[in-house]
């Protein structure tokens, strides 16, 4: 049994409940110029993340060799091969955010979560992530959580700030 991941609903369902779903997405913009990425999106969110499964069934539904839908799956940072977290954490490390200690907010967060850049939680609750520029220069250091911005953060308040997210 898979929850989905995407919606946090927390509803459980079968591997052969996800394929139906992702078959009726497939089916749907089969014929539609530029239809891959909207498939993988939905499909991302179906699934939480792309895994093989899902990426063999696109392929073969879609046309497509392999090497085309992994390609595109690379090239865009939002799309992910591996289990995500609940929540997505960016810290931002923009110029702003650098110079105003963006770097020590990071390592706080890695030494909170035990994790590096890229990684996900042993209990798939957070995934942490870098950001170039949050737009939020002025707030500097910040951080995005899911779409929440937190501001003008000291390493201090991490722990809060994950708290709040449990």
């Amino acid at each position: 049994m898979n929850t989905c991941g995407a919606c946090s609903c927390g509803t459980a369902s079968s591997e052969g409940d996800l394929l139906v779903r992702l078959d009726e997405t497939i089916g749907a913009y089969q014929t539609v110029p530029g239809g891959l990425i909207p498939v993988l999106q939905i499909a991302q969110g179906i699934y939480g993340h792309l895994p093989e499964t899902a990426l063999q069934r696109i392929c073969a539904g879609m046309g497509k060799s392999y090497s085309e839908v992994a390609g595109v799956v690379s090239f865009y940072s939002f799309f992910s091969t591996q289990p995500r977290g609940r929540h997505t954490i960016r810290v931002c490390l923009g110029t702003a955010c650098y110079v105003r200690g963006g770097n020590r907010v990071l390592a706080g967060f890695k030494q909170a979560l035990g994790i590096e850049v890229g990684q996900t939680t042993p209990n798939l609750q957070f995934t942490l992530e870098v950001a170039r520029c949050l737009g939020a220069c002025g707030i500097a250091p910040a951080c995005l959580v899911d779409s929440t911005v937190h501001q003008s953060i000291k390493p201090t308040q991490i722990a809060s700030i994950l708290q709040s997210y449990e």
